[in-house]
């Protein structure tokens, strides 16, 4: 068994659903479209971009001693439609990915257990990456062969549809490369087309300040009113453009257990959640990825979806707000009042 296969093999053994390696020395076109996409200002708020992008301009510029870039995929596909929620305008919509714990705690602990095993077979070198870090790595994975990135910017598998979670392992190991993934998308716009709030300037391209997913996770202030209807009941995230994707028609429900829904976030009631205090916020999100927006970020997000409910009975639920210590819970509950009345 070659190096690259025995690392294949106790990556599925460690319960990763893909493992694909790429160089981690060739050229890197995707930090030329980093810069173009900060420079156009499309990152929004999240400065952290900008002032990484150096590190994010190529694998090696994480750590010059990196030759070989082991990729690793985790499935999340949901067993129902992530998009079903949305009829319900008295419930709330939470991004698929983050129904059950949070991701990067279960990852990074394999991918800790796979740079060790790594490390006791064939001496070497290696770093161990998970999305927190500047390292850009749906980019790197399609140069592994585990997918492509689809017009909507996210990774596409033809085994795991849209519902992939990615780690990376760098190593000064010199291993057998896999062939790059080549673009399946075709003709198809699908993702683009769904859009709510029309956040794809051209294919290939996203503008973050127009994407729900941004609105509600990273934006910490109030939500522009252009997109506050847009967003609907859509909470935490948006799946559209990951859910209508036509190779999901290949992936199977997540094998790994911690990654299917919890209950209390299956459609969870707007009411219930917009009573939240900070206590009950971080005890219903302990291990859950949603815990690191706060309880005001969060509660702002509710009372939109309050506001595009037409349930009067939600409008004495945003009215008790009206004088939370949070400015920008405030600002939300005015909103949802007006709408409601």
């Amino acid at each position: 068994m070659t190096e690259a296969a025995a690392i294949k093999a106790e990556a599925e053994r460690l319960g990763f659903d893909a493992c694909r390696i790429a160089s981690a020395t060739q050229a890197w076109p995707a930090g030329a479209r980093l810069s173009e996409f900060v420079a156009l200002g499309r990152h929004g708020e999240m400065a952290w971009m900008a002032t990484t992008r150096e590190r994010r301009s190529h694998p090696t510029a994480m750590w010059e001693g990196a030759k070989s870039a082991i990729v690793l995929g985790t499935s999340y596909a949901p067993a129902e439609d992530p998009m079903a929620g949305l009829a319900l305008k008295d419930r709330a919509v939470i991004s698929a990915y983050a129904r059950g714990d949070d991701y990067h705690e279960v990852i990074k602990g394999r991918l800790k257990a796979l740079a060790r095993w790594l490390v006791a077979s064939t001496p070497c070198e290696v770093k161990v990456f998970v999305d927190t870090a500047p390292l850009m790595e749906k980019p790197l994975a399609m140069r592994a062969g585990l997918g492509w990135q689809g017009k909507h910017t996210n990774l596409v598998s033809r085994d795991e549809g849209s519902w992939l979670f990615l780690g990376s392992v760098l190593t000064s190991l010199d291993l057998e490369a896999d062939t790059p993934e080549v673009d399946h998308c075709g003709s198809c716009s699908a993702c683009l087309d769904i859009c709510p709030t029309k956040a794809f300037p051209t294919p290939y391209q996203l503008d973050a300040r127009r994407c729900i997913s941004y609105l509600t996770i990273e934006h910490a202030g109030p939500v522009p009113e252009e997109f506050r209807e847009a967003m609907g009941n859509r909470i935490y995230g948006c799946d559209d453009c990951l859910a209508v994707c036509p190779w999901n028609k290949f992936a199977t429900e997540a094998r790994e257990v911690k990654f299917h829904a919890r209950e209390a976030l299956k459609s969870p009631a707007l009411a219930d959640l917009v009573r939240l205090d900070d206590a009950s916020f971080r005890a219903l999100f302990s291990k859950s990825p949603i815990k690191r927006i706060g309880r005001d970020r969060f509660v702002r997000n509710v009372l939109y979806a309050i506001g595009n409910s037409q349930d009067p009975a939600l409008g004495r639920e945003a009215a008790a707000l009206l004088e939370d210590p949070s400015e920008v819970v405030r600002d939300a509950a005015r909103w949802a009042v007006e709408k409601l009345t």
